[in-house]
């Protein structure tokens, strides 16, 4: 009976051993199939605009594409939203973590949480503010501060000849968030350079087309003299134009605008000669951010930085790429 007990005792200790061994490689979480196979958690911002929406559309499809079990959450826009779904894959030890940050700040404790738990973090379209680059393997998405410098200097062109005062209201994207800083700095470091430029009314608008006719429609009752609307995003872009009309002016005559994104909306109003210009942001960044993950998943080095290529349009432009525009 004896030797019995030893013998199970033995087994019992050889398989916790097995066990420890088997999940101390450091390699990440195990994604729980144990055949190769890559799980990611995303964590969506939400469905705010036809940007985001598109987005969607890539990462989803792309992960399908590579093998790659997704696990999708929408935070609704909403931070706290985020970080529980983020908790909620580290529990689950998928093999990496990829989220798009509602706002910049915040985000130290639970990026450290997934740290510990070896599950490499790759943020895409937006940035963190942490000081700690440690907490995140790369991030993939656009240069918004040039985004914002390229709208500046298209309106520094449009008036270059001209002396009078150029009032500009500013449509700002969610409070706090990577893209709303950076485009209004951007923007504002090159208009600033010329005096005659005046922004005399800037607010958010929250990325969305309702908020974005809501706040124009209040630009306007305050502010008797608009020459130009800036747009974080097309979105609210689009509710702008619902409000300039509601008011009895012409989109792009009485308003100029520029926008961000170069979403088909956007485009189609662009070709229509409702808004001036548009500077690309493409939301088409599934294919990278699948490579980034097997990547980084293996353990291989990855660049800090991943900076997606993009242009901007004219009329004439959006005309001629509108029958092949993928979103």
């Amino acid at each position: 009976m004896l030797k019995r007990i030893s013998a199970l005792f033995l087994v019992g200790a050889t398989a916790l051993t097995m066990a420890g061994c088997g999940s101390s490689d450091g390699s990440g979480g195990s994604g729980g199939s144990g055949d190769g196979k890559i799980t990611m958690g995303f964590a969506q911002v939400g469905a705010e605009s036809g940007w985001r929406t598109a987005n969607t559309k890539s990462v989803q499809e792309s992960a399908k594409e590579a093998g790659v079990t997704l696990k999708f959450s929408d935070a609704q826009q909403k931070q706290e939203n985020q970080i529980k779904a983020i908790r909620s894959y580290i529990q689950q030890k998928v093999d990496v973590i990829a989220f798009s940050p509602v706002v910049e700040s915040g985000w130290d404790t639970v990026l450290k949480e997934a740290k510990n738990a070896n599950i490499p973090v790759i943020l895409t379209d937006r940035s963190v503010d942490s000081k700690d680059t440690s907490l995140y393997k790369t991030f993939l998405g656009s240069d918004f501060v040039e985004e914002g410098r390229k709208a500046g200097k298209w309106l520094v062109d449009e008036y270059k000849d001209g002396t009078d005062t150029v009032n500009v209201v500013e449509l700002q994207g969610t409070t706090g968030s990577a893209p709303a800083n950076d485009r209004k700095a951007g923007f504002q470091e090159v208009v600033s350079a010329d005096p005659k430029f005046k922004i005399i009314a800037s607010q958010s608008g929250d990325f969305t087309r309702a908020k974005g006719k809501e706040v124009m429609e209040a630009f306007l009752k305050s502010n008797p003299k608009i020459d130009v609307l800036f747009a974080h995003n097309d979105d609210m872009g689009l509710g702008a134009i619902e409000a300039i009309e509601g008011a009895g002016k012409v989109p792009g005559k009485d308003i100029k605008i520029v926008t961000i994104d170069a979403v088909h909306d956007g485009m189609q109003a662009l070709a229509d000669g409702k808004i001036n210009y548009i500077v690309e942001c493409s939301p088409l960044l599934g294919t990278q951010l699948m490579d980034l993950a097997k990547k980084v998943v293996k353990g291989e080095q990855v660049p800090a930085r991943v900076v997606t290529e993009e242009t901007a349009f004219t009329q004439e432009q959006a005309k001629q790429a509108l029958p092949t525009r993928k979103y």
